[in-house]
């Protein structure tokens, strides 16, 4: 019997966290992200994904992930994602670059 997508676990992590498990293959951020994976769902918002997208565009990236492969990345973590349309702005954070993270939470 399979789970009901609400009965899941439901998971925000920040675009450094992403980046980070997306480089870096053994690290905490990588074991975290595919935990999240295999337990429950990422939720991501039109946002976050325009600020990762933004980014691995950077050309700092580009010694360690093509653009193409950015793109992959990308494409299949929108794919295996929930999308949430956040609807409420919250102003909490001490960066309010990062609000859209607490925003996406709280409507995920």
């Amino acid at each position: 019997m399979s789970e009901s997508l609400h009965s899941k676990p439901r998971f925000v992590f920040d675009t450094n966290v992403v980046i980070s498990a997306l480089l870096l293959r053994d690290s905490i951020p990588r074991q975290a992200f595919d935990r999240a994976v295999s337990i429950g769902k990422l939720l991501v918002s039109h946002a976050t994904v325009a600020e990762l997208d933004q980014c691995l565009s950077k050309q700092k990236f580009r010694k360690y992930v093509t653009r193409e492969e950015a793109i992959e990345f990308l494409s299949a973590l929108v794919q295996s994602s929930i999308i949430v349309e956040v609807t409420k702005n919250i102003n909490v954070c001490r960066d309010p670059e990062d609000d859209k993270f607490i925003e996406l939470a709280v409507a995920g």
